[in-house]
C-alpha cells in the first residue's frame, strides 16, 4: 500500500481576510466519495502523501489545504520567511477554521454527486470539533486522529515530547515510533516545533478548548483514531471526547481504535498500512452506498484556481 499513484495537483483560493490559501487535490481516477483532510500544528498538507494515495487508490479523492502559517500558504503569507511559520494572520483561529468550511465549499462546487468525509489530524482535529458543533450537517461523517477532548484536564499543553525524550535525541520521538519520521520532520524546511499558546496569543489559544455541543442538528458517523503513546490527550481524553459525543451531541455511531504502542502521527507509525485500512474499511461501511446529497447546504464557495 499504495499499490498506485495518482498526480497530486496543486491549487489555490484567497480567502475574505486577503491571504492566499493553497490547497491539493489527489483525484481518484474511481472516486465514489471524497475525503477533505486537515492537517495538525506545525505540519503541512504533503506529509500525508502516503495515506492520499492510499485512499485515492481505494476510491477517495482527496483535498488537503496547507491552512494559515503552515507549507505553501505560510511561505506565500511571508514572503517565504520560514521564522514566521505558524502565525495565523489576520483573522486568527477563527479565520483558519472558516478556511475549513471555505475548502468544503470548493469541494462541493467540484463533487457536487459525491458523499465527503471531514478528517481533522491533531490541531486539524480541535477546529473540526468546532465545526462539527455548528456545520455537522455539512458533511456525510467526520474523523478525528491524534485528538484530545479540548480541556485543561485531557489535553495536553506542554511539552508533548517530555514522556518520549528518553528514547532518541531529536525532540520529536513523540511523533512515531519510526525514527524516520523525527528526521525527516527536522530536514523538512516547512515543520517547526509548535508551542500554540506562544504563536496563537492567549485569546486564540483559549479557543482552541471547548467540548462537544449538546444536540448536534445532524446525527453524524464519527470515528476517532489515536495512538496508545499519544500524548497530545491518549486513551483516557478520547474516552471522555466519545462520551460526549454521545450524550452530550447526541450522536448513534461513534467508534474509537487506539493502536497499542503508537504514537502521536499514525498515519506515519509503524503499524500505518493498518491504521489506514481501518479508515478505509469504516469509510466503505458508511459511504459506498450513501446517495447524492443534494439537499446539503451548499455556502457560496471561493473561488479556486490552479497554483502556478
Amino acid at each position: 500500500m499504495p499499490k498506485f499513484t495518482v498526480p497530486r495537483t496543486d491549487h489555490s483560493y484567497t480567502d475574505a481576510h486577503g491571504v492566499t490559501i493553497h490547497y491539493y487535490v489527489w483525484q481518484s481516477p474511481k472516486a465514489h466519495a471524497v475525503l477533505q483532510l486537515t492537517h495538525g500544528l506545525g505540519d503541512h498538507a504533503r506529509r500525508y502523501e502516503y495515506a492520499a494515495q492510499a485512499l485515492a487508490a481505494a476510491g477517495y479523492t482527496v483535498y488537503a489545504d496547507d491552512h494559515r502559517g503552515h507549507g505553501a500558504t505560510g511561505l506565500d503569507q511571508y514572503a517565504g520567511d520560514t521564522s514566521k511559520l505558524g502565525k495565523l494572520g489576520k483573522g486568527g483561529l477563527r479565520a483558519a477554521t472558516e478556511n475549513i468550511r471555505e475548502l468544503t465549499a470548493i469541494i462541493r462546487a467540484e463533487n457536487p454527486d459525491l458523499p465527503l468525509a471531514l478528517l481533522g489530524h491533531s490541531w486539524g482535529s480541535l477546529m473540526v470539533q468546532d465545526v462539527l458543533n455548528t456545520h455537522a450537517k455539512e458533511y456525510e461523517v467526520a474523523i478525528l486522529t491524534g485528538t484530545a477532548h479540548r480541556t485543561f484536564a485531557h489535553m495536553n499543553s506542554g511539552n508533548l515530547n517530555a514522556k518520549h525524550k528518553h528514547l532518541g535525541t531529536t525532540g520529536y520521538e513523540w511523533l512515531s515510533r519510526d525514527p524516520q519520521v523525527a528526521e525527516d520532520f527536522i530536514a523538512d524546511p516547512l515543520t517547526f516545533y509548535a508551542d500554540a499558546l506562544k504563536l496563537f496569543g492567549p485569546i486564540d489559544g483559549l479557543r482552541l478548548m471547548g467540548r462537544p455541543a449538546k444536540k448536534l442538528k445532524h446525527d453524524i458517523p464519527l470515528l476517532i483514531l489515536i495512538g496508545e503513546e499519544d500524548s497530545l490527550g491518549g486513551e483516557t481524553s478520547i474516552e471522555w471526547l466519545a462520551a460526549d459525543y454521545a450524550t452530550r451531541s447526541k450522536l448513534t455511531d461513534i467508534e474509537a481504535i487506539v493502536y497499542p504502542g503508537a504514537r502521536h502521527e499514525i498515519f506515519n507509525e509503524t503499524n500505518k498500512d493498518e491504521v489506514i485500512e481501518d479508515l478505509i474499511g469504516w469509510l466503505d461501511v458508511r459511504l459506498k452506498a450513501a446517495l447524492p446529497k443534494a439537499a446539503l447546504p451548499k455556502a457560496a464557495a471561493p473561488k479556486a484556481a490552479p497554483h502556478k
